[in-house]
This record gives structure tokens, sequence and C-alpha cells, in this order.
């Protein structure tokens, strides 16, 4: 496939990659990243910090990794805890389609 892009989509879209030893996904060069903790046994992606360089700021990778987390969660089945500030407080609003995705006491009860 052509690396850039004949769609109108951002044909610079950063390469974002799954670290799992640290729990995070990152940029290729490993600056920016958002951080996660898996619980009630691997089943709920918490999501705990996101940090994006300020030599990389406003480019909008912090959305970008938001989506490869919410992406990862969703084809694997995970529900997610947003206790990023990042995340829900600008991603997620920005973004409510992804709100399917979160965790509920609610739901886990329903199990």
């Amino acid at each position: 496939m052509a690396a850039g892009s004949a769609t109108g989509a951002s044909p610079e879209a950063p390469k974002i990659v799954l670290n799992e030893t640290q729990r995070r996904f990152e940029t290729e060069d490993k600056k920016a990243y958002i951080e996660y903790v898996l619980r009630h046994d691997g089943k709920v992606m918490d999501i705990i910090h996101t940090f994006v360089p300020s030599s990389k700021r406003g480019m909008g990778l912090a959305s970008h990794l938001c989506v490869a987390a919410f992406h990862h969660a969703n084809s694997h089945s995970l529900s997610i805890i947003p206790s990023c500030s990042y995340v829900s407080d600008t991603f997620l609003l920005r973004n409510p389609s992804w709100n399917s995705l979160l965790y509920s006491e609610d739901l886990r009860s329903n199990i």
C-alpha cells in the first residue's frame, strides 16, 4: 500500500505502536505515549496518563494515541476507564462515539 493518502485523510498520520511491556501506546520515536493499567482480570483498560512533548504539541498526537487505545480496546472487547484528564475532559468530549466503550459498575453487575 502507498504511504500517502489519496482519500483526503491525514497524509502524515503518525504510526502508533503498542508497547505491551510498558503498557502504553506510543509514537515510533517513543516520545509521545498514552499509558494504561489493566484491571478486572484484564477486561478493563484504565488509561492513566497521556504525554506529548512540547516540541510535538498541536499536531493531534494525543488524539491519535487515544484512537489507537480505543481501537485496541474495542477489538479486544475491553472496557475503558478514562482516568487521564485529557481522555475524559478533552478526547471524549470531542469524540462522544467512543463513550460506548466506557466502563460502568452497572455493566459489571449485568455480566
